[in-house]
């Protein structure tokens, strides 16, 4: 790929190129060379012209495309604040629900019964994306665990108990996972 690559710059500075492209043309100067000049393809060069010719300066200005930003989406600004507000301020298990933490499901149940608005689990998905709010995972491994502590549990106290509970005749023997390996 190109260094120079129109693409990756902003509407302002392409519409400088594009106008300065259309300056070279009309003094005689060929594709290739304008194109060199600028910085453009000659496909490019080439289009701008033909819009040039077509419809003036006009024609050949660029513009963002594209949805506006907030445009199609179903909750309104105040509906999305408001419910953010509840998910920061508030659990389900607060609102009588059946969930511990904040799901997709979860955060669908109130929106269908304050707004009466039915929305697809994969929307949810986006709007909590949106709002900043991402999945958590719980740590595989307590961060204050103390690996000299849980060795002495295991191969000291453990035991212990183990023997206390067989002298005692209980039935059930609680197996340690280092312990199911080896037997």
């Amino acid at each position: 790929m190109r260094e120079n690559d129109s693409r990756k710059l902003s509407m302002p500075a392409l519409n400088e190129l594009r106008g300065q492209a259309e300056q070279c043309r009309p003094q005689g100067m060929g594709l290739k060379g304008t194109a060199g000049l600028c910085g453009m393809s000659r496909n490019t060069v080439n289009e701008a012209w033909q819009r040039y010719k077509a419809g003036g300066w006009k024609a050949i200005r660029v513009w963002k495309t594209g949805r506006p930003i907030g445009k199609g989406r179903i909750l309104t600004s105040e509906q999305e604040k408001e419910t953010q507000r509840l998910l920061r301020e508030r659990t389900p298990d607060q609102l009588k629900m059946p969930y511990a933490l904040w799901n997709r499901p979860a955060v669908r149940e109130p929106i269908e019964r304050r707004y009466d608005r039915k929305l697809a689990i994969r929307r949810v998905g986006l709007y909590l994306e949106r709002w900043g709010f991402t999945p958590q995972k719980p740590p595989g491994k307590a961060y204050e665990q103390r690996p000299e502590a849980v060795r002495k549990w295991m191969h000291e106290d453990f035991p212990a108990i183990r023997a206390r509970a067989k002298a005692e005749g209980c039935r059930h023997q609680a197996r340690s996972s280092t312990q199911e390996g080896s037997a």
